[in-house]
């Protein structure tokens, strides 16, 4: 049965297409930050990229609200005025099944062929969350001004093991 659903998942994020995040209109050029702080899940090191400029780091974070309570979250907030954009590493998803279910009321789709999720929040940020690779999700959120710049984001993101 597993199995089952396992090929069903696949199938539909075939026919899904690739998704960008909520709100990922056209946004205007800008000058692109090249790279910013890694976040880690494990051994697995995630290189956030095309940050736009301007930012400034805010903090960090360990909780999604999205999110169940026992997986395991490292992320960084940055600012620019009242804007927030939010990055972070989540740790334990192990399968697309469980991924796919982790957020209620979201979309799925994909992302470089990898399984998404987007949704809105109450606060009217955008969430947007792919499964990297076992064990290692990417997580990403902005308010809607900076929204557009997450697709960006989103595509330049590495995983280095």
């Amino acid at each position: 049965m597993r199995r089952m659903g396992t090929i069903v998942l696949v199938l539909a994020l075939t026919a899904c297409g690739t998704a960008a995040p909520p709100g990922a209109t056209t946004a205007p050029p800008s000058k692109i930050a090249q790279r910013s702080p890694a976040l880690s899940c494990g051994r697995d090191r995630v290189h956030l990229g095309a940050m736009p400029p301007g930012l400034t780091r805010a903090g960090a974070f360990t909780r999604i609200k999205a999110l169940p309570r026992k997986l395991k979250v490292r992320g960084t907030t940055w600012r620019q005025g009242d804007q927030r954009l939010q990055a972070a590493v989540i740790c334990g998803v192990r399968t697309a099944e469980q991924f796919a279910t982790l957020v209620k009321r979201s979309t799925l789709g994909q992302q470089a062929g990898r399984p998404a999720l987007s949704w809105h929040t109450k606060d009217g940020s955008i969430g947007y969350m792919w499964l990297a690779r076992p064990g290692t999700a990417i997580y990403l959120s902005a308010t809607p001004a900076l929204a557009p710049h997450l697709p960006r984001i989103a595509t330049a993101t590495t995983l280095t093991p």
